[in-house]
């Protein structure tokens, strides 16, 4: 054993720790703008719109939730710290070939759930990850997502995440949950049901749910 390999150690783990803050910093970002959100609708619209609700529902450190009408949004902060893959675009940009270590990021994800799925504990229905934010040491971050998400400007060397970005990722992310509809099942795939399925529904709701079934995080056909 030698000194490098302790300095190896330190340096990389220091670096993984320090983004850890920024990301958990990020997500205490995300929770202070989304709980504004829910204040701002229950002084200016609540009383008018009783059966449309929004409510901030904070579940741990690395996780809360976001209830508006029929929908729910998760944002989830992974522990750990990655790297982007050496094929992706942003390693191939100055800011990253200047320092490498500007390519580990932490990650904090964004899932769209129907809301009816948690009421009535509908363990087999779907959720869906619209999108994604990866921040750095530096506090810079880079988006991949879905239609408004995907349309965020996305320039890893010179965004930096602060309470004007956050919201703007929060407004985008729940636009386009407002706008991401829940398609009718295929007739093929739901016309047969077993009867112990059917004796099972009204406990545990069997039948499986999804604003798009076969849906993928990459770019859809239609462009949604």
């Amino acid at each position: 054993m030698d000194d490098s390999l302790c300095n190896l150690l330190i340096t990389k783990g220091q670096l993984k720790q320090d983004i850890f803050a920024i990301t958990l910093e990020t997500m205490q970002l995300f929770k202070e703008c989304s709980k504004n959100f829910e204040d701002f609708y229950r002084v200016n619209y609540a009383d008018d719109h009783e059966d449309i609700p929004v409510r901030y529902d904070n579940k741990t450190q690395y996780q809360f939730q976001l209830k508006f009408a029929g929908d729910v949004l998760v944002f989830l902060m992974h522990s750990n710290i990655f790297e982007f893959s050496r094929d992706h675009e942003v390693m191939r940009s100055a800011y990253i070939k200047e320092d490498k270590t500007r390519s580990y990021c932490g990650m904090i994800q964004i899932f769209n759930f129907l809301g009816d799925s948690f009421k009535y504990n509908r363990i087999n229905d779907l959720g869906y990850m619209i999108g994604r934010i990866l921040i750095n040491k530096e506090g810079h971050y880079y988006i991949e997502g879905k239609r408004e998400l995907a349309q965020v400007l996305n320039n890893f060397s010179s965004n930096k995440i602060n309470k004007e970005s956050v919201q703007e990722i929060l407004k985008s992310a729940i636009t386009y949950t407002i706008n991401f509809d829940l398609l009718v099942p295929d007739y093929e795939e739901t016309k047969i049901i077993s009867v112990n399925d059917m004796l099972q529904i009204e406990d545990q709701n069997l039948i499986r749910t999804g604003k798009r079934l076969g849906f993928r995080f990459e770019q859809d056909k239609n462009g949604e």
